[in-house]
């Protein structure tokens, strides 16, 4: 991907200067600045933030908002008053605008959205001062829709129709003429395209697509959910014939062109209930008293070609979905369960990392390449586990050696600034029908270590081969084109906030540098395991940090602290990792850099995906909670205020996690102002307190299942 050439080194200058530079150019697009000028602008006497200033106006020269008009002289660079970017819509029905063109979000308010809609690409007229300490505009073209369905309830009167949406996010319902609800009737989740949208008119005509079927019902809500955020769940017939047509014989000449891994122990490590395990791990103890790793990884490719349906149907997904109760795949069953499936006592070909190590777990010699496997048995992370604690069990000695490896990877991962984010998992247990029967927690121990500190190993030994110029072959070559994933270090300024918030509970984080801070989160991290406020504070740390994405360009994985890293372990459901491992087999084989610009679309269109899965995945959770609560109504729990925003507080339940609103409204007892800056809100009369992080008792007030909200109010104490 092509990249603007700075004049300068690495930028240091925080968001918050440069978002405050941009304002000085705004307010004056006709003049020229120096850092001096803008410096005595901002009221900044210091030098050391003076040479921020510096840095800042010449990382908005490569970012393209300013232009050097003479050396040390800038000017806003003219763009007719208008940039284009994404609109992210808030709950109260104002936005922010994400661009390239600055680097805080431009607000728009509810009345100048003018029709935009979340995630839809618009054109922004920019307004010339700033107001409220903010770069503020009006929407005044909607470029490209992010969505024409919608998923929601009809609701049906004499003359028409509306689709009650589901989303929070689209602040309108859809109407339908009768003639155009296509067999749905009053009550039915159903999904809903715009086809009109005259001037002068609130509501946008739609006509119904498909009836999903009747609210409340488990099986309906999960498709609706899946709907919501246009996610397939049907595979095409096309797409299951050809998957019928593989055969799942391997040949004795395919098995002549790999390395033979069946006589040496391996097994499988998966959750309980999984079916598609996609990676398998071997050891075997060498006679110099090396060990040999090897990571073995289904070799989906070998089954699904290039061009075919399957890979077809396997990009457009380009994930597995996985909701509270099931996963819908990215691969149709008979290759994500059966044919690609490393389970026990079967051969099964692989793409394999194998490593040969010493007792410190320091990789001596790796090799990349097709082999073929014959796990001896599959491991849940239980039966792992009791025997990494002292238990029996099958394959004790091999479980154990890996482990001790894992550990000594582990411990070289944090010390070189690798975070240690382990965020509580939210499970359910559910009846026949898909009713909560009540809520517990996932929580990672060392069988999931085990696994994933040599998956992480695999990962990043693979991107180093290819992304590190003449790594393979000892040349001064380019390196070529691949697929990472990368991860950018955090907007100091959210860091500074999130330091400020943790301060409230007496815990504190160094920020002076990328390994300071990294050591201190993780002590952070530590210090507040199993503590009432460890979900809030890893929450809002996760928050803090920026997200990690798919790219051929590559800026390392700071979370990982990794410079080259990428998805190379789970082909079964990542579309990605079935890009490295065509890649790895075309830069084996000596061929030529791929196109940088193909692949990159391919990785915007992957980031994008995984972002509706994880955001899918979250609302059936939602989903599941607000219908566990709806049981509950009138029962008091002790809670956390998790947020607090102009239309009232967020409280997460301790006990089961789950998170509803105290609606402002509701907050009778004074007239309650939010402060932006401190996250509370403050009674103007009684100066009463409600802040981020604060202890709270509520009460279930009420539940809305068709919005995946709940309500609470608060019990006075």
């Amino acid at each position: 991907m092509t990249r603007t050439k700075r004049k300068t080194g690495q930028n240091n200058a925080p968001d918050g200067l440069l978002s405050q530079i941009i304002a000085v150019f705004n307010n004056n697009p006709t003049k020229t600045f120096n850092y001096k000028q803008v410096s005595k602008n901002l009221g900044i006497r210091d030098p050391s933030i003076k040479k921020f200033v510096s840095e800042g106006l010449k990382t908005l020269e490569g970012k393209d908002n300013l232009t050097e008009v003479f050396p040390g002289k800038y000017k806003l660079k003219s763009k007719g008053g208008h940039v284009v970017g994404t609109v992210d819509l808030n709950r109260g029905g104002s936005a922010f605008v994400m661009t390239e063109a600055f680097p805080e979000p431009v607000y728009i308010s509810e009345r100048n959205l003018n029709r935009a809609l979340q995630d839809d690409v618009v054109k922004v007229f920019m307004f010339a001062i700033r107001r409220k300490k903010r770069l503020e505009g009006e929407v005044v073209e909607v470029l490209q829709r992010a969505r024409e369905t919608f998923v929601g309830r009809v609701e049906i009167s004499k003359n028409f129709a509306f689709l009650i949406t589901d989303s929070r996010q689209i602040p309108f319902d859809l109407f339908i003429p009768l003639k155009n609800l296509n067999g749905a009737t009053a009550g039915d989740k159903a999904i809903a395209k715009i086809i009109e949208w005259p001037e002068n008119v609130n509501n946008p005509i739609g006509e119904v697509v498909q009836v999903i079927g009747k609210p409340g019902d488990h099986e309906v809500e999960m498709n609706a959910i899946m709907a919501e955020y246009e996610l397939p769940v049907e595979f095409p017939d096309e797409v299951i014939a050809e998957s019928e047509n593989i055969t799942e014989e391997i040949t004795p000449a395919e098995i002549s062109r790999r390395r033979d891994f069946r006589k040496i122990p391996t097994f499988t490590i998966d959750p309980a209930d999984a079916k598609d395990f996609d990676d398998a791990l071997s050891l075997k103890k060498l006679p110099d008293g090396n060990w040999e790793v090897g990571i073995h990884i289904a070799d989906v490719t070998h089954y699904v070609q290039t061009k075919s349906l399957l890979d077809e149907e396997a990009l457009h997904r380009a994930t597995s979905v996985y909701l509270v109760d099931r996963v819908i795949p990215m691969l149709p069953e008979r290759l994500s369960n059966f044919i690609c499936s490393l389970r026990p006592g079967e051969e099964k070909l692989c793409y394999s990392a194998v490593f040969e190590m010493n007792d410190r777990a320091e990789v001596l010699k790796e090799w990349f390449g097709r082999t073929i496997i014959l796990s001896d048995h599959r491991f849940a992370y239980e039966d792992a586990q009791e025997i990494i604690e002292g238990g029996d069990g099958p394959m004790k000695e091999e479980i154990l050696s890996l482990h001790k490896l894992a550990l000594q990877l582990r411990e070289d991962r944090m010390k070189k600034g690798s975070y240690a984010f382990e965020k509580v998992e939210v499970k359910f247990n559910l009846n026949e029908k898909g009713k909560p029967l009540g809520v517990f927690f996932k929580e990672m121990k060392e069988a999931n270590h085990l696994i994933e500190e040599f998956m992480l190993l695999a990962n990043k030994k693979v991107a180093e081969f290819i992304g590190k110029p003449g790594q393979n072959k000892g040349q001064n070559t380019r390196a070529k084109t691949f697929v990472y994933r990368i991860h950018d270090r955090p907007n100091p300024d959210k860091i500074q906030t999130f330091s400020k918030f943790i301060h409230r509970f007496g815990y504190q984080i160094q920020t002076q540098s990328d390994r300071a801070l990294s050591s201190s989160m993780n002590k952070l991290l530590n210090a507040i395991h199993g503590k009432k406020e460890q979900n809030l504070i890893e929450t809002i740390a996760i928050r803090s940090m920026a997200k990690a994405i798919y790219s051929t360009n590559n800026i390392g994985h700071y979370g990982l602290s990794f410079r080259h890293y990428t998805h190379f372990t789970s082909p079964i459901r990542r579309y990605p990792d079935m890009m490295v491992h065509r890649l790895l087999t075309h830069y084996l084989n000596n061929g030529d850099s791929k196109s940088g610009k193909k692949y990159e679309k391919l990785c915007e269109h992957s980031s994008e995906m995984e972002k509706r899965a994880a955001e899918a995945e979250l609302s059936s959770i939602k989903y599941k909670q607000v219908e566990f609560m709806a049981e509950r109504m009138g029962q008091e729990f002790d809670g956390v205020i998790s947020g607090v925003t102009e239309w009232g507080i967020y409280v997460e339940i301790i006990e089961n996690k789950c998170e509803g609103l105290v609606p402002i409204r509701d907050l009778d007892d004074d007239f309650y102002e939010f402060d932006e800056d401190n996250y509370r809100l403050i009674g103007r009369r009684n100066k009463k307190v409600f802040q981020l992080g604060d202890p709270i008792r509520i009460k279930m007030a009420r539940a809305n299942l068709l919005k995946k909200q709940m309500d609470f109010s608060i019990v006075e104490s």
